[in-house]
């Protein structure tokens, strides 16, 4: 596969565990941002180039520079997020959630690539659109003492 695709899917919702994942980069934020999904059904925005200098400013005190490294990683490293990235008309987006340019088609094709590695060794064989009604994956073990360490801290908060 050496073109990128030419048919868009349209925007691609985040699922529970996408916003899961977004819930958890913004938990280490002294605000929300607007790039990220709120609820399930948002779409999933690509982020600007240089996206992670931005969110460091707004990293909580307490919050570690890896800690939100690793949340934004799990969250932009996911199937959903390739996907959004690999549609012909794919837009980074700043951190207020608003176009700034478009993906590359170097971009949207390393994006279209490591979707469908992801898509394979996960098995799926069902349209991507319609994994939103398929149940969400168990979390890995690091995931879930992420999220139990991330639980407890927002409990305290």
């Amino acid at each position: 596969m050496d073109k990128p695709w030419k048919i868009s899917r349209g925007p691609i919702a985040a699922t529970e565990l996408d916003v899961e994942k977004a819930n958890a980069v913004n938990a280490l934020l002294i605000r929300p941002v607007g790039v990220l999904p709120a609820k399930a059904g948002d779409p999933i925005l690509p982020f600007a180039v240089g996206l992670f200098n931005e969110l460091r400013p707004l990293l909580k005190p307490e919050a570690g520079v890896t800690t939100l490294r690793r949340a934004t990683a799990a969250y932009v490293h996911c199937r959903r997020y390739y996907f959004a990235s690999a549609q012909p008309d794919s837009m980074r987006h700043s951190l207020d959630g608003e176009p700034v340019e478009p993906l590359s088609s170097e971009d949207r094709l390393v994006a279209q690539k490591r979707f469908l590695s992801l898509k394979q060794t996960t098995g799926k064989t069902d349209a991507p659109e319609q994994t939103a009604e398929v149940p969400a994956p168990l979390l890995s073990k690091s995931e879930q003492i992420r999220a139990a360490l991330l639980g407890k801290r927002n409990a305290a908060s």
